[in-house]
């Protein structure tokens, strides 16, 4: 459980090697009873989700919560569209983000907050090639440098 109530269940890792992240926003989740105990049970993959907007509403898109076996056939289909709940006003501003700018919404983590189910939304922009590389060069600079650091502490 972290410092501010939030207890995660899944985070999209990849999101922040694809993407630059530019703005993030919590939207609440609307879920099916076993859906809700198969994410206490930490049964989330986000991976290949992302989330997108029709009609003045929002949707989490292939995001994964595993049946609950208890459930029997009350399960849900586990990649079903789930509604994202947003103010009007947010989703309105992030639509109009998303088709001028060509960015995307992609979900960065699945968590409890106080009892609820939250997801953590963000607006982002895919990396090219050259991004990636440069932040791996970035990533190994720095583990080079901390380790430097260690080494130099120990003597």
């Amino acid at each position: 459980m972290g410092d501010d109530g939030r207890q995660v269940i899944a985070r999209n890792r990849r999101a922040g090697f694809d993407y630059e992240i530019l703005d993030t926003v919590e939207a609440g989740l609307v879920l099916q009873g076993p859906e809700v105990k198969s994410l206490r049970a930490g049964k989330a993959n986000l991976s290949d989700a992302y989330a997108t907007i029709r009609s003045g509403e929002a949707y989490l898109v292939n995001a994964h919560i595993s049946p609950y076996k208890e459930a029997g056939r009350e399960n849900a289909d586990p990649r079903r569209e789930r509604k994202l709940l947003l103010h009007k006003s947010e989703i309105q501003r992030w639509k109009g983000k998303v088709a001028e700018r060509g960015l995307t919404l992609v979900p960065l983590e699945l968590y409890f907050k106080d009892g609820r189910a939250k997801v953590e939304i963000g607006l982002a922009r895919g990396k090219r090639k050259g991004d990636k590389r440069q932040a791996i060069r970035e990533r190994e600079v720095k583990r080079e440098m901390d380790r430097a650091l260690r080494e130099e502490r120990r003597r």
